[in-house]
């Protein structure tokens, strides 16, 4: 069942903070027979599920494919399972991707622009004695002006209750997942923002260091959607080109919505200048369920990879190499010097002996 199962706590109509989110095990995996979603807390535990009817039994959620105007009815059936009647609280909400890719319910304190706003139940809260259970119907009107694309949200149950050991109200809410498509031209679309790549060097001069890619999906379209990711660093004219391991698939993005993304790609030739290549296929889930990919979107970013030991044992021994030359020469020079000092004294000591003997004959 797509069900959602929170735990709020409030004070008076204020939300202070969320105390726990326990989406059911059903909702995270797809494909699971549909049964009722449970909130149980002591005496007081209810289901929530799909309503048999005219759009099929044992459905996982609530989903439909509308025109703009048209009016959708439909039912969510809610059943006691505690000891003490209960009175729950019944309204709408759209939806959201949480920070750990979770989908979740917007609070009932938040304005609501799409499912949140267009679904209505018949009855703005239920009384359900012990082992009872009632259907609680409910409408969606869609706007003549809706724009075409998916739509997130929730039908949900709500039940607000006193903690007097920490002073604040608790509010548990029960609900299934709302999926609305508005015909029209879909168009499907994801980019890639902030590109960055960082690099991590090695104190072996000869080795490989590890880059860091981080970058941002963005559902820029009018579809839910997921991806399929690769990415890649290479060096200068695309060579020494290594790739990262498996990337976990992104939860899928409701229109607008936007997924950071952090990925380790290990030994990396240190290329001075890297590029660092991410490429998304979008993944696209039609009303039937079937998946289809997507034309791939690309980005690159560029980023320095200096290798800094083998840097420095370069200048070094460019060093000693321009040291060696220079005392070579130094010592070709002196020895020159040496040998013309030599002939000089030898030239002299001879004029002088050829001066010494013309005197003697004269």
């Amino acid at each position: 069942m797509h069900a959602f199962a929170t735990r709020r706590k409030t004070t008076g109509a204020a939300l202070l903070r969320t105390v726990a989110l326990a989406l059911l095990a059903a909702f995270a995996i797809a494909g699971l027979n549909a049964g009722p979603a449970a909130a149980d807390d002591g005496d007081v535990t209810w289901t929530v599920r799909t309503a048999a009817n005219g759009y099929g039994a044992d459905r996982s959620s609530f989903s439909y494919s509308v025109n703009p105007g048209a009016q959708v009815k439909d039912t969510m059936t809610v059943a006691n399972r505690g000891a003490v009647p209960v009175t729950l609280a019944v309204y709408a909400a759209d939806g959201f991707t949480t920070g750990t890719g979770q989908l979740d319910l917007l609070p009932k304190g938040k304005k609501s622009v799409g499912i949140g706003a267009w679904v209505h139940a018949g009855h703005d809260s239920v009384v359900i004695k012990p082992g009872q259970s009632a259907d609680v119907p409910f409408t969606v009107t869609v706007p003549k002006n809706a724009t075409p694309g998916d739509y997130v949200g929730g039908i949900l149950t709500s039940l607000t209750q006193r903690d007097d050991a920490e002073g604040i109200n608790v509010d548990r809410r029960l609900g299934i997942r709302v999926k609305l498509r508005v015909s029209g031209e879909l168009k499907p679309g994801l980019a890639v923002e902030d590109l960055h790549v960082g690099f991590a060097g090695t104190a072996n001069p000869f080795g490989t260091g590890d880059a860091t890619v981080t970058y941002t999906i963005h559902n820029t379209g009018n579809a839910i959607l997921s991806a399929q990711q690769t990415v890649s660093v290479s060096g200068p004219f695309g060579r020494l080109r290594t790739a990262s391991g498996a990337i976990a698939a992104p939860p899928q993005l409701l229109p607008g919505e936007s997924w950071k993304v952090k990925v380790p790609v290990h030994g990396v030739a240190p290329g001075v200048r890297v590029a660092a290549t991410a490429t998304l296929t979008p993944l696209l889930t039609d009303a039937s369920g079937s998946t289809s990919p997507l034309g791939a979107v690309r980005a690159t970013a560029h980023g320095w990879a200096v290798p800094w030991t083998l840097l420095v044992l370069v200048i070094l021994l460019i060093a000693v190499i321009v040291a060696v030359i220079v005392l070579a020469r130094r010592s070709r020079v002196q020895r020159k010097l040496r040998e013309d000092a030599r002939v000089r004294e030898a030239v002299e000591q001879r004029l002088r002996e050829r001066t010494t003997q013309e005197q003697q004959q004269t």
